[in-house]
């Protein structure tokens, strides 16, 4: 009697913690449903019709106009800024970099804001100066940097060539006698909104290809960034302090991130991505110098990954603060990549060892769905998360990665969560925390009913 009334007992206990366990996932798990859609309409952030710029009585604004020689070799820098003026404050006006020419054209900064209905039309060719110690001391970090921009078009065929050789030789990371210096991005979008970029190709940058900052309302499309695989910290395109961006569509190869999310970025989204080589797509770094990172609701659907370093990862140092939710992994095939799955919070890229801190970047509801493909490594899934802080609610769902040269194996720490469907390597390492509880509770009643048979 003592044996069924805990029987009975512990059904009734499994019962109450599946029902906990289902409102659970239902919480947890919401917004990550709230990712399932990813197309993005036309119209969607630009928010007027998308005309040629033949058509619709536009206003034409020819860098040539304004003295562009377009050689490649002199300073077209002044027609550049001119042009500019003239098309930001002008309705209905789209500035023309034409086709066939090539653009010198050194630090600059496009101010907004602009007229409506601007369009920045690039089919020619952009080239910056390729000698770093003639680079502009007041813009040591930036190119072409666009801002306080809002329903701006960007499209055409064009090139953004940042001639980058040099600054990559300058390099630690190339050499580490070099000093450790920043570089500039070629491509900035910064304070603004409703920006569509179409079509366009970025390529050898002196550091970061394209980066979006504090902006919202930003899709990208058709774009292309290339740079070699061993240029140093080349991202691909770089997402910071911004919300609402959308990338369908494109092509990256570079030295670093094929994208990288970081701090205060929020409902990202990404489809039909190509990547490689590179370093992967990436969230963070995040926790740098006991900083706060906070990243939420990102969503990758579709996407090919070939020979790059890492697959798909999030990454944050120890002794930052802050949280990673609410991200959605799917649809990704993978060829040759090293490390296919892997969440890293002990990320360290530093000349010297960082020491051991227990606080750091929560990371929760991460969902793996639809991944397959070969690994370099043996180990095509990693969850290395904090002792103090550890990975919650990991979902693996149809995941199934294969090794050329072997075996294949997860390995997991202080990692919480659980597989469903095909899931190899297997991933019984992920601990569940009710799971435990459940166990732990089971064990303590087997002990009393032996220790208490009169019960």
């Amino acid at each position: 009697m003592g044996k069924v009334f805990v029987l009975m007992f512990l059904g009734l206990l499994i019962i109450m913690s599946c029902a906990v366990a289902g409102n659970m996932d239902e919480e947890n798990f919401s917004e990550l449903d709230e990712l399932e859609s990813f197309d993005v309409e036309e119209n969607e952030v630009y928010p007027f019709e998308m005309l040629s710029i033949e058509r619709g009585g536009r206003i034409m604004v020819n860098v040539d106009s304004f003295g562009a020689d377009g050689n490649g070799n002199s300073d077209d820098t002044e027609a550049f800024v001119k042009a500019w003026s003239t098309a930001c404050s002008t309705p209905n006006s789209a500035f023309l970099v034409p086709t066939g020419r090539t653009y010198l054209v050194n630090a600059t900064r496009f101010t907004g804001p602009c007229a409506d209905k601007l369009i920045i039309q690039i089919d020619g060719k952009i080239v910056a100066p390729d000698e770093p110690k003639n680079w502009d001391p007041n813009s040591p970090r930036n190119w072409l940097d666009f801002s306080n921009l809002t329903g701006v078009l960007f499209q055409g065929h064009g090139v953004i060539d940042g001639s980058g050789s040099k600054w990559w030789e300058a390099s630690c990371k190339k050499n580490k006698s070099n000093p450790c210096r920043g570089a500039p991005t070629a491509f900035t979008i910064n304070s603004s909104s409703a920006v569509r970029v179409k079509g366009l190709t970025i390529q050898n940058s002196q550091q970061m290809h394209f980066v979006i900052s504090q902006s919202d309302s930003v899709t990208i499309s058709d774009i292309t960034v290339s740079s070699p695989e061993d240029s140093p910290n080349t991202d691909g395109i770089h997402i910071s302090k911004s919300t609402n961006v959308a990338i369908q569509d494109c092509k990256i190869g570079t030295g670093d991130d094929c994208i990288s999310i970081v701090n205060s970025s929020s409902a990202i989204k990404m489809k039909r991505i190509y990547c490689g080589p590179g370093h992967g797509i990436s969230i963070g770094s995040l926790g740098k110098d006991s900083s706060i990172g906070i990243v939420t609701k990102v969503a990758l659907d579709t996407a090919f990954i070939r020979g790059t370093m890492n697959g798909l990862r999030i990454k944050t140092w120890q002794g930052g603060s802050g949280y990673v939710k609410s991200v959605r992994f799917q649809n990704v095939q993978m060829v040759n990549v090293s490390n296919p799955i892997i969440i890293d919070q002990y990320y360290c890229d530093s000349p010297t060892t960082c020491q051991n801190q227990t606080s750091a970047v929560k990371i929760s509801q991460i969902m793996y769905k639809n991944i397959s493909g070969t690994s370099k490594s043996p180990k095509a899934m990693k969850f290395a998360c904090s002792d103090t802080v550890p990975c919650r609610n990991i979902v693996l769902s149809n995941v199934n990665l294969e090794s050329e040269d072997g075996n294949v194996e997860t390995y997991c720490h202080s990692a919480q969560g659980f597989g469903h469907g095909v899931v190899h390597p297997s991933a019984d390492c992920l601990s569940g925390q009710d799971n435990n509880f459940l166990a732990g509770l089971a064990k303590s009643s087997r002990e009393d009913d032996i220790l208490h048979t009169e019960l």
